[in-house]
């Protein structure tokens, strides 16, 4: 069946129902039906990271995963990484202030690769860090920042102590939180 079909999905801790294609890549139904513009279309091969989202709190290439196919698990925007009143995710937080921001379209990969890493390795090593963003590609050369970035998020956490992905109330978040813009090493 290649038509529309009723899906139900949670993003950002809101339950939706869409009627799109199964087979629809996830990334045009985030942007195009749901108005979430942190990930982004960079090469729509799934080889860039621009349109990395958390499923599971797991990263994924949304231009390539199938709508269809997540169905029932749990999908993390950047938009919903933000507390509902507002705050920013720590990681957020330390891209912002470790300036680790350029042109901003690679941005969404790179922080949603860190809060992942993160999750695993709450103090990781540069070289970790790098490794976890070395699928991110990024042409702006904020690499060292991105790197501070990355360790100053993990300070922010053990200071925070809150969960990496926040738990959102069933009913979701109004609106979009804005996101820093920036750039990362690539």
């Amino acid at each position: 069946m290649n038509g529309p079909v009723a899906l139900h999905l949670t993003v950002n801790g809101r339950e939706q129902t869409l009627a799109v294609p199964r087979a629809a890549p996830l990334l045009g139904v985030l942007r195009n039906d749901l108005q979430l513009n942190g990930p982004k279309y960079g090469c729509g091969l799934g080889e860039c990271g621009a349109c990395l989202v958390l499923i599971d709190g797991r990263p994924a290439r949304s231009c390539s995963v199938p709508v269809g196919g997540v169905e029932g698990r749990s999908i993390t925007t950047l938009e919903g990484l933000s507390a509902p009143d507002g705050t920013l995710h720590a990681v957020q937080q330390a891209f912002i202030e470790c300036q680790a921001a350029q042109c901003g379209y690679c941005l969404n990969g790179m922080i949603v690769s860190t809060v992942a890493l993160l999750a695993r390795e709450p103090h990781p090593s540069d070289a970790q860090a790098r490794d976890a963003l070395s699928h991110n590609l990024c042409r702006c050369g904020t690499h060292l920042e991105i790197l501070q970035a990355v360790q100053r998020a993990g300070v922010l956490m053990t200071e925070r102590r809150g969960p990496l992905i926040p738990t959102l109330s069933p009913e979701g978040r109004g609106g979009q939180t804005p996101s820093p813009s920036g750039r990362g090493p690539g």
